[in-house]
């Protein structure tokens, strides 16, 4: 078991917190959503009044190691203020540390909240380097790591800062470890895993993984027509990761080795072009057209999984099912959504476009559990070790 806020003294204490506000800006710069500012708040306010003094800390996008003032973290800065309801301190430091900085941090009172410029205006962040890890530290007392999505990165900010502070975990980190993990080592059965997206070369160590741990494995989206290239069968104009059609092969033997149904889509939607005006034609997966592709899973696939699902105690879905962000593909991706919202059972949320989707259809309040982190949820649930996560101190 990780260490968590609760299990420390932060009254008095500096702490900084590694969250994750990279958020989504328009083009005037305005937070298009909160979400992940949001998701941060239990462990941000949890602090606050426990008398600490709060330092957040962040990346937003992909600066590269620069001061770029499109990546600033103001706007987010403003957004965790009006969330918050307390002001927000924030030096605009182009090095992120420096003697203003330091000054802002040590002036600090129990109660109030400090956010720091965007981590990745310096190119030691992504580089691990212990020397900018030894500033962000020289800022704080204690270090909570609240960032899952990137989590799955060893980063001076996610990483490196826990060899010169103690090291704990947020609430949202708490909910992650605690749902994902019991997902995948522990999970009350039937445990159904529903695995979409365009490619197996993403999600083979993910199967290898679940084919341990699942009693059915769903699998829709565009990765499929791999899997009916390696079965023999025409998928037209189809999506195809042609690298890896042997291994779909091996991996369909490996499930029924196992014997873990490793269930395909039994009808597809196609359509001449991908255009969401493209006339289409809903056809069995053994009858698509030479010169058509397949664009989302069919009804009785819809139907079949959905059955499957709502007798699941556990569920955990990755990847969309087709095309979604086009209404007339969507509509399978809808579905296993549904289901899935329906289900009486544990249902976790991998992330990534599953989470979007989720958002979308307007279902985030019927899940257990939405994951923040696309790419770390998935390395998660293929059993790596989280750096983010490992550095985190036992109880």
């Amino acid at each position: 078991m990780k260490k968590t806020i609760r299990d420390i003294d932060v009254k008095g204490k500096r702490v900084l917190v590694r969250c994750d506000f990279n958020v989504p800006l328009d083009a005037d710069g305005k937070i298009t959503d909160d979400t992940r500012i949001k998701a941060a708040m239990p462990t941000i306010r949890y602090l606050l009044e426990q008398g600490a003094k709060v330092i957040t800390m962040s990346h937003l996008g992909r600066p590269k190691g620069e001061a770029k003032p499109e990546f600033s973290l103001a706007p987010v800065a403003k957004r965790l203020s009006e969330i918050a309801e307390v002001p927000v301190v924030f030096v605009d430091s182009p090095v992120v540390v420096d003697d203003q900085v330091r000054a802002a941090a040590d002036a600090l009172e129990p109660g109030q909240l400090m956010l720091l410029q965007n981590v990745r205006y310096r190119k030691e962040e992504e580089k691990n380097d212990p020397g900018f890890s030894k500033e962000l530290a020289s800022l704080g007392d204690i270090f909570v790591q609240e960032a899952f999505g990137t989590a799955h990165r060893a980063h001076a900010s996610t990483a490196g800062i826990a060899a010169y502070l103690p090291a704990v975990s947020g609430f949202l980190i708490e909910k992650e470890v605690r749902y994902l993990g019991r997902a995948v080592n522990d999970p009350e059965r039937p445990f159904i895993a529903v695995l979409g997206g365009s490619k197996v070369s993403d999600k083979i160590k993910l199967i290898r993984n679940l084919l341990d741990k699942v009693d059915v494995l769903l699998v829709g989206g565009g990765m499929a027509f791999t899997f009916y290239k390696a079965m023999g069968l025409e998928i037209g104009k189809s999506i195809l990761d042609e690298e890896n059609v042997q291994l779909a092969g091996e991996l369909l033997e490996m499930a029924d080795e196992k014997g873990v149904p490793l269930m395909l889509p039994v009808d597809v939607v196609c359509a001449s072009e991908f255009s969401n005006d493209a006339e289409t034609v809903t056809v069995a997966r053994d009858h698509i057209p030479a010169d058509m592709m397949g664009l989302d899973i069919g009804p009785i696939t819809c139907e079949e999984y959905r059955k499957i699902i709502h007798s699941a105690s556990t569920v955990i879905w990755n990847g969309p099912m087709g095309v979604f962000e086009m209404p007339k593909f969507a509509v399978g991706t809808r579905r296993i959504a549904e289901s899935i919202a329906q289900c009486h059972g544990t249902t976790v949320i991998g992330g990534g476009d599953s989470a979007s989707a989720v958002k979308k259809f307007g279902l985030e309040g019927h899940m257990t559990h939405i994951s923040t982190g696309g790419g770390a949820s998935l390395e998660f649930l293929e059993g790596d070790e989280l750096p983010g996560i490992s550095i985190i101190e036992e109880k």
